[in-house]
């Protein structure tokens, strides 16, 4: 009972989550997340390099 409860709330969740995306202003504001992450992430560098152990 638990577990269909939570897949009931999951999935609400997830299409408040679309419904909300597709307005405008949240396109924009999603947009502009994007490419603020994007940036962060050539900040930092790239993520395999020498020197940071073996790979696993």
């Amino acid at each position: 009972m638990a577990g269909m409860l939570r897949k009931v709330l999951a999935s609400g969740l997830a299409a408040k989550v679309i419904q909300e995306a597709r307005k405008p202003q949240n396109q924009a504001k999603i947009k502009e997340f994007i490419a603020k992450m994007g940036e962060q992430n050539k900040k930092q560098g790239g993520g395999r390099g020498y020197g940071r152990g073996p790979v696993r």
